[in-house]
């Protein structure tokens, strides 16, 4: 078995930072549609979700750098192309969105393909004994389900 420069298994590594770059394009499109609704939305609530939405893609884009630096950690190459987010993408896409529950459900969706995408690098880290990938996937995870839990409390709707 080579080990890579940060002692992990090099094939599991390179696999994981395949899986990442998947997260990664996936995270753009969630990313760019936070943007949109942020931007159109209207409505009585304008001013609660305006607000709202613009801490979301903050967050969000705070997390596209930390995949994409650890793609790097792991010796691989992120991802940085609208092609390769297009085509690796499972996100909806989110066009032209202005009424309110339209965006949180939008979210809601979004962040399922996510959670899928998480747990399943979550297991393949655990598996490759990466710790480094296993926690910012399981705090992800963690603060992503709560994300959930809230926009479907919004909703006035059952997990």
């Amino acid at each position: 078995m080579r080990l890579n420069s940060i002692g992990l298994n090099a094939e599991k590594s390179q696999a994981l930072s395949n899986d990442l770059n998947v997260l990664l394009a996936n995270f753009q499109r969630y990313y760019q549609n936070l943007r949109g609704i942020h931007w159109n939305i209207k409505g009585k609530r304008f001013f609660d979700l305006h607000v709202k939405f613009e801490e979301l893609y903050n967050d969000a884009n705070l997390k596209v750098d930390e995949i994409a630096e650890r793609v790097l950690t792991l010796g691989g190459v992120p991802q940085h192309t609208f092609e390769d987010y297009i085509e690796q993408s499972k996100v909806p896409v989110g066009k032209n969105i202005t009424h309110d529950e339209e965006a949180i459900r939008l979210i809601v969706d979004s962040l399922k393909e996510l959670l899928i995408i998480e747990r399943k690098i979550l297991d393949a880290s655990d598996e490759a004994a990466d710790e480094g990938t296993n926690a910012m996937m399981s705090d992800f995870i963690t603060e992503q389900e709560k994300t959930v839990w809230m926009m479907k409390a919004w909703l006035a709707e059952e997990i």
